[in-house]
């Protein structure tokens, strides 16, 4: 997918990093899931015996599983970086985000309280 002026196909920044975390997420879990079912036995002490292996699927096809889990994980996280490297710089530095926000939540107090009037006037 291709970032043009914040936006991919119609979907705002935030909304695409929401979406692609949900994407590292899922292929976190079946990456973790794939190994811890397809993870050969190990014997953990010599007191116990051999462990047999329940697999049928092809060695080499096991062993490159994770290879290629690997590689959709950090195109994944790639893809990440990309878009949050796209994200607007904040104008103003840090002074003038936490005045916005001090504005902000005065503004939210004053309609809270509006809300309560017509609430109890209603």
């Amino acid at each position: 997918a291709l970032i043009q002026r914040g936006c991919i196909l119609g979907m705002d920044i935030v909304s695409q990093l929401q979406e692609q975390v949900g994407i590292i997420a899922g292929i976190t879990f079946n990456t973790v899931g794939t190994l811890q079912r397809d993870a050969p036995p190990v014997q953990l002490s010599p007191n116990y015996p051999e462990p047999q292996s329940n697999s049928t699927e092809d060695p080499a096809t096991v062993a490159d599983q994770p290879k290629s889990m690997t590689a959709a994980l950090v195109d994944a996280a790639k893809q990440f970086d990309a878009l949050v490297a796209a994200l607007p710089l904040p104008e103003g530095g840090e002074e003038a985000q936490l005045r916005r926000i001090e504005q902000l939540q005065a503004e939210n107090e004053a309609v809270g309280r509006e809300l309560q009037k017509e609430i109890e006037n209603a």
